[in-house]
């Protein structure tokens, strides 16, 4: 296992030596700036700003209504990285959608990364994923482990999204990969339940 964290880890270190220096910050720590709220339709007594606040240069959630946040443009061919926490007493539901398309709803179209503590790294959404049957795609991690932190702790997780394909390391473990048909999307994070914060969001770009 040891062996493996090791080798995951030094290919993570590639990628990221291999990306231009060109950093876009999607997340500015001030303000939501650049992303648009989208709430399910019968949250109306809530607003985005109640859902989705800035604290502390971190972006956090809490959970209620469900929805999410994302860009206010679409990206293709990058490497997302980003810092989240459980921020409530236990571990929760939430979630990382990159090839986010458009047609704001609730539930959206996209590969969610899903981040509960017992689906932790599960790829799944109505986008559909080679290799695996429809209509609401599901790919289960590829590590035996997940290797988040304890609740409160702060992780970090980078997502390589490049023609199609989609690879995402958790705290520099490779824990999911996937081939899908579409090439580019809005980025956005989920307020599905319980309560967590983002910071530290950006992209860089691979040669």
């Amino acid at each position: 296992m040891k062996s493996r964290i090791l080798a995951a880890a030094l290919l993570a270190a590639t990628l990221l030596v291999s990306c231009s220096d060109k950093k876009v910050y999607l997340f500015n720590g001030k303000n939501m700036d650049g992303w648009k709220v989208v709430l399910k339709e019968e949250a109306d007594a809530f607003s985005g700003a109640s859902t989705f606040s800035v604290e502390n240069e971190m972006i956090h959630i809490t959970g209620q209504p469900f929805g999410y946040a994302r860009t206010e443009k679409k990206y293709s061919n990058y490497l997302l990285h980003l810092e989240w926490r459980w921020a409530g007493p236990k571990g929760v539901d939430g979630g990382v959608f990159n090839y986010l398309q458009d047609g704001d709803k609730v539930w959206p179209q996209g590969v969610q990364l899903q981040m509960t503590p017992k689906d932790m790294g599960m790829l799944m959404g109505g986008i559909p994923i080679e290799g695996i049957e429809g209509p609401f795609y599901r790919k289960e991690r590829i590590v035996a482990e997940s290797p988040e932190k304890p609740v409160g702790e702060w992780n970090e997780m980078e997502f390589l999204c490049k023609d199609g394909q989609i690879k995402c390391w958790l705290n520099g473990v490779l824990i999911n990969e996937a081939v899908c048909d579409v090439t580019d999307g809005y980025i956005a994070v989920q307020s599905e339940g319980g309560s967590m914060d983002f910071r530290n969001i950006y992209l860089s770009f691979p040669k």
